[in-house]
């Protein structure tokens, strides 16, 4: 996974033989911090779950751009100052939903995938090529 706003790179494993990988889901919750004041918190491992069987079920080698993991509250309430489309309790605060972009697959194919994998939440951001993906209720809006 690469974050588009930070320029760092990850790509790891982090599950083998039914067990989380400790050391590595703590660069998972480094990398997917809230990239405008540096907090960190854990990010659901469903997300991440979630996040790589659509990108399994895809069959692609590119590594998705992360638009935002988690956010704190303080980042929260900016954006919802400046957008009607930030929900004031959002899963992002929770670190249980990331935004992703892939050059190579389409809005549309990204949130296909996503929504096959019947787990959580899939938003389609088609004007900001990008899908919402959390592990909240099974749940699918947006264009």
């Amino acid at each position: 996974m690469y974050n588009g706003r930070t320029g760092e790179q990850i790509d790891m494993i982090y599950w083998i033989d039914g067990q989380y990988i400790a050391d590595a889901l703590q660069e998972v919750n480094h990398f997917m911090r809230d990239w405008r004041n540096g907090q960190v918190a854990p990010i659901d491992t469903r997300t991440i779950d979630i996040a790589t069987a659509a990108h399994n079920l895809m069959d692609v080698s590119e590594p998705y751009t992360l638009i935002s993991g988690y956010r704190s509250p303080q980042t929260n309430a900016m954006l919802r100052s400046n957008s009607s489309g930030v929900a004031k309790n959002s899963l992002h605060l929770q670190g249980q939903a990331a935004d992703l972009r892939l050059s190579s697959r389409s809005v549309s194919q990204m949130a296909q995938a996503a929504a096959a994998c019947r787990a959580g939440g899939v938003g389609r951001y088609s004007g900001s090529n990008f899908v919402h993906m959390d592990c909240g209720a099974v749940r699918s809006w947006g264009s």
